[in-house]
């Protein structure tokens, strides 16, 4: 019998619109842009991966289109032609002749992932490893600014048991205005749920220093990338005058950053995100190396759709451990989905898919109604 080969890889730009504006330090979300890739096998199996980033350029060195050009133009002649059941051999191919691109390695990757899992019968969480849960802790991001609707927000999610640990966006404004902001819905939620910040590399280590103490007064459980992504010791410095844990987030992205800072000793925390690693496979090398530094985990996201949203959760369900829990929440905020049947989030978790893949089918009629032509 002949092995089946890749005969295809074909690209989607998709624009999904969103429940709410959401705000970040660098940029504000009015709607979503997934690249949706179609990985073809001569076996007749569909794989499908995603490649999603904010903003255009606003967050990263990829935006959609440089994206959907790169698979189009660098990815598919490496692939095409060959052996669509040896992942190893297939991401190595890669590795050789492209260089960073892990938004759109991200997508390759998991399209193959899927493929296989379709072709043997068993979901990606199994060729991964093999699950160790069935559902993940999500996290959801109050980004509206305003502390009175933030509050009401949080009540929300907790009264339909969706969300009991939330996430602030802050860092566009003066310090001191966030904070109270944040130490007011602390206040508010109290101890029924945990409350985190985001600040996305907006403040210098001069301002992290006082305000990170402010913030662990106040309560805060998490404070994520307060500085540039670039100044690993001073990360280092904040860290260790913080009474609320750091995590590196924007400062990790490759495998290689995950070691160097786990090295350094920059932060007792690392958000893990397959797009900023390369892929779900990739994204669990830099868990091992966190592991083995006893460095604490936190599934992170690009607030992509559910796409990307179900690879992640596949490779974060194999983790021994993941203290921090997810923020696996971007379909949550997309009012269309591309999907026949959408993620389920039920008590407070995302339940993974036990179907074989990713566990996902697409809706040809919405995917091509969003899709730009």
């Amino acid at each position: 019998m002949s092995l089946p080969l890749i005969e295809s890889l074909d690209t989607l730009i998709v624009d999904l619109p969103t429940i709410r504006p959401h705000k970040l330090a660098m940029h504000t979300m009015q709607q979503q842009t997934l690249v949706i890739l179609r990985l073809r096998c001569s076996d007749g199996i569909e794989g499908v991966g995603e490649a999603t980033t904010i903003g255009g350029l606003a967050y990263a060195g990829e935006s959609p289109e440089s994206i959907k050009t790169n698979i189009d133009t660098y990815f598919a002649p490496l692939l095409i032609g060959q052996p669509a059941g040896n992942i190893n051999a297939a991401m190595l191919r890669i590795d050789r002749s492209v260089r960073a691109n892990t938004f759109a390695r991200s997508a390759v990757e998991t399209a193959l992932l899927d493929a296989q899992g379709k072709r043997l019968g068993l979901p990606v969480a199994e060729l991964l490893g093999g699950r160790v849960r069935d559902g993940l802790e999500v996290a959801w991001t109050l980004a509206s600014g305003d502390t009175a609707k933030d509050i009401d927000e949080a009540e929300r999610m907790l009264d339909l048991r969706r969300h009991r640990v939330f996430k602030l966006k802050i860092g566009s404004r003066e310090a001191a205005l966030d904070i109270a902001h944040v130490a007011a819905i602390k206040r508010a939620l109290g101890d029924r749920a945990s409350v985190r910040v985001d600040v996305n590399q907006a403040w210098s280590e001069a301002v992290a220093i006082r305000a990170c103490q402010a913030l662990g007064d106040a309560g805060v459980d998490l404070i994520e990338q307060p500085i540039p992504r670039q100044d690993v010791l001073a990360q280092a410095r904040v860290s260790a005058r913080s009474p609320a844990p750091i995590m590196a987030d924007e400062a990790i992205e490759s495998v290689e950053d995950s070691f160097n800072l786990a090295r350094g000793g920059a932060a007792p925390v690392f958000a893990l995100k397959i797009a900023k690693n390369g892929g779900p496979r990739a994204v669990l090398r830099s868990a091992y190396i966190a592991e083995a530094a006893g460095i604490g985990l936190y599934g992170g996201t690009m607030l992509e759709g559910s796409v990307g949203t179900l690879a992640s959760a596949h490779a974060f369900a194999t983790l021994s451990k993941l203290e921090w829990h997810t923020e696996l929440f971007g379909p949550l905020l997309l009012t269309e989905d591309i999907l026949v049947d959408v993620p389920v989030y039920r008590d407070f978790e995302l339940k993974i898919p036990t179907t074989p893949g990713l566990g996902v089918s697409l809706d040809e009629e919405r995917l091509q109604r969003f899709s730009r032509r």
